[in-house]
């Protein structure tokens, strides 16, 4: 799973925070657009004065948890994007869609610990669990992208998908499906499904007795989820069937893309041996339209381990993260 509270605690914009709190006070565009009985809440940012000018998209999809996309208190506000957007936006239009049924932005007075948006019991809003599904991300994702590729500000010469964590298994998915995606960037997500992250981490957990089996533990928890892969009940925290959905191992349509995909990863990440697997079983099948990107030492948001093994939040590398994705495309 995503370690998206730490994450969010080191996404701390520099500049000051008034009484304002629509989007575009922060340099946003704000589009809702109805999707099947749902509104959607379409973040946009472009380079400033350049919003009409005509430009590929850059769909961006965030990881995991029921948090809104602007977080602010009463000095600071939290950036919706992991990176700094300037790069990118000096050549694309960077979209983000809200997850369903979330405000799209709260004052972290209102949020749990964790920067999650819960309801009055304390648990989250029963018409984001029931939405919180791959089959719902992907299809939704794209009518977003068909809507926003109709506007005279948009060009089609280039159609760039980029998802992080569970993100990069929504972005990895779409790009299977709609064939007007010409690049996808897979980033911190495990090519063989959510469930192996979780057993992985919890192996690292485990002692040398039989006091701590938490990664056996996980296996049967996967055979409760395949068992009751259609449960959407939310009391657990994600639903059986969003947990099935996400450990469907994206490896499986990543192998068939002919488009430029690039892969990149933390080599401390819990997922880093099986996109390891990956580099590995591609370079064995000979295909030359991934190019990996591993970031050694580093962990799931890519800060560096301290001697400790404890991430070192001193060390920001998002945006050379970010950086390296634009070189890529401008390579590609």
């Amino acid at each position: 799973m995503n370690k998206i509270t730490i994450l969010f605690l080191l996404l701390v914009a520099t500049s000051a925070f008034g009484q304002t709190k629509a989007p575009e006070d922060f340099g946003f565009r704000h589009i809702i657009l109805k999707y099947k009985a749902d509104n959607v809440d379409i973040l946009i940012k472009s380079k400033k004065g350049e919003e009409n000018v005509p430009k590929p998209l850059f769909f961006f999809c965030q990881g995991s948890l029921p948090k809104p996309l602007i977080i602010y208190n009463e000095k600071n506000i939290y950036g919706v994007f992991p990176f700094n957007a300037d790069s990118l936006s000096q050549k694309y239009h960077l979209v983000i869609v809200s997850k369903p049924y979330i405000p799209i932005i709260a004052d972290y007075k209102t949020l749990s610990p964790s920067f999650n948006y819960t309801d009055s019991s304390g648990k989250f809003p029963k018409e984001y669990s029931n939405r919180n599904l791959l089959s719902y991300y992907v299809p939704r994702n794209i009518a977003v992208i068909k809507y926003l590729q109709k506007q005279k500000w948009v060009t089609k010469n280039q159609l760039v998908v980029a998802g992080h964590s569970e993100g990069s298994t929504v972005a990895a998915k779409m790009a299977a499906v709609y064939k007007r995606i010409t690049h996808l960037v897979y980033a911190s997500g495990n090519p063989l499904g959510r469930i192996m992250s979780m057993i992985g981490q919890s192996r690292a957990s485990e002692t040398d007795t039989d006091s701590t089996r938490i990664g056996e533990g996980q296996i049967k928890h996967w055979e409760a989820v395949v068992k009751n892969k259609n449960d959407i009940d939310d009391s657990r925290g994600d639903t059986y069937k969003a947990t099935f959905e996400f450990s469907q191992p994206p490896i499986k349509y990543l192998e068939k893309l002919k488009i430029p995909v690039l892969v990149s990863y933390g080599t401390k990440d819990w997922s880093a041996p099986f996109n390891d697997f990956m580099r590995v079983d591609f370079i064995r099948q000979e295909k030359i339209n991934f190019t990996f990107q591993p970031y050694v030492g580093t962990e799931h948001n890519f800060f560096p381990l301290t001697a400790d093994n404890k991430p070192n939040y001193d060390i920001f590398n998002w945006d050379k993260v970010a950086n390296d994705w634009l070189k890529w495309l401008n390579e590609n």
